[in-house]
């Protein structure tokens, strides 16, 4: 096959450079070719596929140019051909007899067009899948404000069909509010969020973009835009900003609440900084006495007629720590919770609220919660606190007042009371006879079974009120409020009696365990001191050791000071 001569004659006679002006009008590639494929004349753009139409045995071109001679029409195909870079697609058409016995042909580089068919196809399928499958949706809306397209098969709980011809406004709430409402613009806009009513009447916070449609003299032909559902975005926002604000509550009640140095003060303190924080009319903090009985710990606010009673019923009925209990008492709406360490129970909280205020919320119902799990701590570090002070004031055998807690604590307090008072009081020094004996034949744990002993005795022979200590060893002391001389004899002369039975203890040792007592009448217009009233109780005692022990002996009055 011949390359592309265009001094080659023409087939009606004319010459080369005419065949190629004439071809030259047309915009694509345009060859002229003889009947068995010589090319007689081609302008610029059908010289430079030539070549490659002519290559090859057969060349490409022949059985077009054959097919068109057979059948004496024109022939039109897509042809793929290869070239260095690749392939090339070229649209091709050959016209039998265009000029004399001259074959027309003309081809079109849509090699592009080719290639971008197939990716323009997917990239609209995919769009149109993920419009489908998306929580969101397209819409559009004609010049009256109808939906004329919705995307979605379920948009908002409608399906597309029943929102089509629908007006935006009639499901948007407050519609009137929005300028300019986003459905209706005429400028773009982006992110407007409004309040839709769905299919079951529920509402959806919408996040709305539009984009106006315009005719060529500018009127408004209508909108387009997407809806984006972000109720459960909004949600999440709520909820996470009511966490961080019953945090922040939480965080000032348990500042209260470490702010106080006196233990007995922090739930006080509790009680305070929870009824404000939750608008409470008041708050009352109870401690756990036995399982399932609760007293009144600390209170705060005005709860005038409910009483302390029905609070602790409330705690009584909740089962699980991890739950609140909420009813209506009279006037007042009470919200409770019970306190807990290590999943033991140890106390509870209650709010009340006037009748006449909102309900208990969500909100405040795990405040509440929270708050309890705060206090169940705090009381727990109070028991500790109380069972510290409790042992620092104890005698470990017998339970009784050590002799710190006699001297440092309780006589100051009583005597000053007594002093203010002008009333009398009797102070009994008691001593072990032969107890060390006692230690030595038979050991020291009966020797502490008598001490027990000892405790249990001076107990029958006191009153609620009076103080008992053990100050040493084997001596004892105590204390009966409100008596004079008379009685005081009278009593000591009972617990000398009584003593006998202590001789159990002493079988096999020579001498019997018994007490020797010393009594010392207190006198506030004397002004004696603690000391020198010891002092004149054990005088009183050692004198009954000299005189054979398994006595008492009542001390001489205290000299008056002027």
């Amino acid at each position: 096959m011949s390359a592309i001569d265009d001094r080659t004659p023409p087939a009606d006679g004319g010459d080369a450079a005419g065949n190629a002006k004439w071809l030259d009008g047309y915009p694509g590639g345009a060859l002229l070719v003889t009947p068995e494929g010589t090319v007689i004349a081609a302008n610029r753009a059908g010289r430079e596929f030539a070549s490659i139409l002519l290559q090859g045995e057969p060349p490409p071109l022949t059985a077009l140019i054959q097919r068109a001679m057979a059948g004496g029409s024109i022939v039109a195909e897509m042809m793929e051909l290869p070239v260095n870079e690749g392939q090339v697609v070229l649209d091709l058409t050959v016209m039998p007899r265009a000029r004399g016995d001259a074959l027309l042909v003309l081809l079109r580089d849509v090699t592009m067009e080719h290639n971008l068919r197939p990716a323009l196809i997917e990239s609209r399928q995919r769009y149109k899948d993920l419009v489908e499958v998306s929580s969101d949706f397209a819409w559009e809306v004609g010049p009256d404000g109808a939906f004329v397209f919705v995307s979605s098969q379920s948009a908002l709980g409608y399906a597309a069909d029943e929102l089509i011809g629908q007006r935006p406004a009639e499901l948007v709430v407050d519609a009137a509010a929005y300028r300019p409402f986003p459905f209706q613009s005429d400028q773009p806009l982006d992110g407007v969020e409004l309040w839709m009513r769905r299919s079951d009447d529920t509402l959806a916070c919408v996040a709305v973009s539009c984009r106006p449609l315009h005719a060529a003299d500018g009127t408004w032909l209508g909108a387009r835009g997407v809806c984006r559902d972000i109720t459960r975005e909004r949600e999440r926002e709520a909820a996470l900003m009511r966490a961080r604000h019953r945090e922040q509550i939480l965080h000032y009640v348990i500042q209260a609440i470490r702010n106080e140095v006196e233990p007995e003060n922090m739930l006080t303190a509790a009680a305070a900084s929870a009824a404000r924080a939750l608008g409470a009319s008041g708050c009352r903090v109870f401690r756990m006495a036995a399982p399932g009985a609760y007293t009144l710990a600390a209170e705060f606010g005005e709860t005038e007629g409910l009483p302390s009673a029905d609070m602790e019923a409330i705690l009584a009925d909740i089962d699980d720590a991890d739950i609140t209990l909420e009813r209506e008492i009279g006037p007042w709406r009470v919200l409770g919770a019970v306190t807990d360490y290590r999943a033991a129970v140890n106390g509870g909280v209650c709010l009340c609220k006037a009748g006449g205020l909102t309900d208990w919320s969500d909100d405040e119902r795990l405040l509440v919660g929270d708050i309890a799990d705060q206090l169940g701590i705090a009381i727990e570090q109070i028991n500790n606190h109380e069972r510290i002070v409790r042992l620092s004031r104890t005698d470990a055998l017998t339970g009784l007042l050590n002799r710190r807690a006699f001297y440092d604590d309780e006589m100051p307090r009583r005597l000053r009371r007594l002093e203010h008072a002008r009333t009398s009081a009797a102070l009994y020094y008691v001593d072990l006879d032969n107890f060390k004996a006692v230690n030595d034949r038979h050991g020291h744990q009966h020797g502490d079974e008598a001490l027990v002993a000892v405790r249990d005795l001076l107990l029958e022979h006191s009153r609620p009120g009076d103080m008992i200590a053990r100050i040493g060893g084997d001596e004892f002391v105590m204390w009966l409020d409100g008596i004079g001389t008379e009685v005081a004899e009278v009593r000591a002369r009972r617990l000398i009696e009584a003593s006998l039975r202590l001789h159990r203890f002493s079988q096999g040792v020579e001498n019997p365990l018994g007490i020797s007592v010393g009594v010392a009448v207190y006198d506030p217009a004397a002004k004696e001191t603690l000391d020198e009233l010891l002092a004149r109780a054990d005088v009183a005692m050692y004198s009954v050791k000299r005189r054979g022990k398994g006595g008492f002996e009542m001390a001489e009055p205290p000299t008056r000071r002027g």
